[in-house]
């Protein structure tokens, strides 16, 4: 098992990738903290530890290194997988919906990063961040979305270069379309679900959205030993939609 021994924190671990992600750890034997918004998370399992709470408040987020320093220890992986979409024109775009996704895609990152890096052992460990296609290429409507996950990639980036010395990893997964039940929602608000799928899926060259099970089998490559000389990455699992 590639985590055996191996200690994790999942954000954002309520549905789509970050319960595929839990569900891989899990299998791979990982002894697992789990936080999302929800009071309850029906898909953890009697040895996970789950802690509700908002990543966008600091003192929940010290808290919860501390809960994670008294219940394990050390931190070996933590999966960055929480964040906020909110599709508006720019000229259209309420500051306060601006300022949440900001806060909920980025700047909450730097406050798991800032409080889970301590935890991590002498011997390392591997922070993956989940972006986004549009933190690497523009789109209309999606303009402080595309902001907020370019931001996460370039602050993976630079702690990955300053936590070098630590031997703490730093990488970013950048997804495409993948098949969530928030994105089969969005479909199904369409007046033509399938015409909608269809029109999405043919932007992608692999003609297809993604599974959460294929982004978390790359959230696993890097957080596994297997990715051991991998840090300041971006690793694109979009069928192909940033190659044009």
């Amino acid at each position: 098992m590639r985590l055996e021994k191996v200690t994790a924190l999942v954000t954002g671990a309520s549905s789509g990738i970050g319960e595929a992600v839990g569900a891989h750890f899990r299998r791979e034997g990982a002894r697992l903290m789990l936080t999302g918004r929800r009071e309850r998370l029906n898909t953890a399992r009697p040895d996970d530890l789950y802690v509700p709470g908002d990543l966008n408040d600091e003192a929940f987020v010290a808290a919860l290194a501390n809960r994670a320093a008294e219940s394990f220890g050390t931190v070996d992986v933590v999966v960055l997988n929480h964040g906020l979409q909110v599709s508006s024109p720019l000229m259209e775009m309420a500051y306060e919906d601006a300022r949440d996704v900001l806060h909920s895609n980025l700047l909450s990152a730097f406050l798991v990063m800032k409080h889970f890096a301590p935890l991590m052992p002498t011997a390392g460990g591997s922070f993956v961040c989940v972006g986004s296609r549009l933190g690497m290429v523009g789109k209309p409507g999606e303009v402080l979305y595309s902001a907020a996950k370019g931001g996460l990639i370039m602050l993976a980036k630079g702690a990955a270069i300053e936590w070098a010395p630590r031997n703490i990893r730093v990488n970013v997964v950048a997804p495409g379309l993948t098949a969530t039940p928030i994105i089969e929602a969005s479909f199904q608000r369409s007046t033509d679900p399938e015409a909608y799928r269809r029109e999405r899926e043919a932007q992608i060259p692999l003609q297809r959205l993604a599974t959460p099970e294929e982004i978390a089998d790359a959230v696993l490559f890097l957080a596994s030993s297997e990715s051991s000389y991998i840090t300041g990455a971006v690793l694109p699992v979009d069928g192909g939609y940033t190659a044009f």
